[in-house]
């Protein structure tokens, strides 16, 4: 180990901390412990399954702590046995109680796929589609007790498209977030970084998705439609009944159209897609997945034409107060 580089604790669960746990690994710093969440089941055994976190951690042969709590005093003794200059929180899970924040000499900071503090939370990237922000990006903050209410530390933007989508917005954001962790290290390192305190009063909380949410309700404008099924995708993913189907809209953008038609009704279907009516606006669906079925690109869309009437029209879920 250099004498320059720093001793780290790392604690993060998903796949977007495990590629900042990866950048880490191939810096000059050195990892002494990783904390991930407990192992889940997954798959159709329900067979208990380490984290992706963790399971890297394993490969390189780092210790690793999997506590239902930080808060025994136990759990705390064995952070602090680490003698670490930092511990790098990303998508953990579990809650820091100010001890743990001020045990690592540098404290403790966060990777966070937003521009604080515009979306705090669980599910900031998911929300900044679905609110038709246009751009996004990740900040590194030192961690405090409030949830991502920490001082900011680095900032790094990045549009979202009309393309985008939660999965290429998440792609581009561990990109820019494991960059950013390696620059926001080396500014601790050196003392050359000022924090910035976040302005309160332009917080939004981004609450965790459910799977309700994906339900559509055709009475909305077509914009408004197109970024659920944007900000909704890989999951829960949009969806909506045709007579007895359940059907998955994966892809689907606004087009201008009027129509008499009542809201989803289908007035089209080409190799273009499926173009249905809105509240305002028509939106074009450009993959949709039928019930067992997989997810039709446009290509394959034209095999519905035995499955869908136009004129026949979508169940809307609009709520009727």
């Amino acid at each position: 180990m250099s004498p320059a580089s720093l001793r780290i604790i790392f604690a993060g669960t998903p796949d977007f901390a495990a590629q900042h746990l990866q950048a880490l690994l191939d810096g000059p710093h050195q990892v002494v412990a990783v904390y991930s969440q407990p192992d889940r089941p997954a798959g159709r055994g329900r067979k208990l399954t380490p984290s992706p976190v963790k399971a890297l951690a394993l490969e390189h042969a780092i210790e690793v702590q999997q506590p239902i709590s930080l808060k025994p005093e136990a759990a705390q003794k064995m952070l602090a046995s680490y003698q670490a200059d930092v511990m790098v929180v990303v998508a953990y899970g579990l809650i820091l109680p100010q001890v743990v924040l001020d045990t690592p000499r540098l404290g403790c900071i966060n990777v966070h796929g937003s521009l604080l503090p515009r979306w705090r939370g669980a599910a900031p990237i998911q929300r900044a589609i679905l609110a038709g922000d246009q751009q996004s990006g990740v900040t590194v903050m030192q961690m405090e007790a409030g949830l991502d209410t920490g001082p900011m530390l680095l900032k790094v933007d990045t549009p979202i498209t009309i393309n985008d989508t939660s999965a290429s917005l998440y792609t581009k954001l561990a990109l820019l977030g494991c960059n950013s962790l390696t620059e926001a290290l080396d500014g601790l390192k050196s003392s050359t970084l000022t924090a910035q305190v976040q302005d309160a009063s332009k917080a939004n909380y981004a609450d965790k998705l459910t799977k309700a949410e994906g339900a559509i309700d055709w009475h909305q404008s077509a914009q408004q439609i197109s970024l659920q099924v944007r900000g909704l995708n890989p999951w829960p993913v949009a969806y909506s009944d045709w007579q007895e189907h359940r059907l998955r809209i994966w892809m689907a953008h606004a087009i201008d159209g009027q129509s008499n038609q009542a809201a989803g009704t289908l007035v089209s279907l080409d190799k273009s897609g499926l173009e249905v009516v809105c509240g305002n606006g028509h939106l074009k669906i450009t993959q949709l997945q039928w019930p067992s079925g997989k997810a039709l690109n446009q290509s394959e869309l034209m095999n519905l034409k035995q499955k869908m009437t136009l004129g026949d029209a979508f169940t809307s879920l609009k709520v009727v107060n």
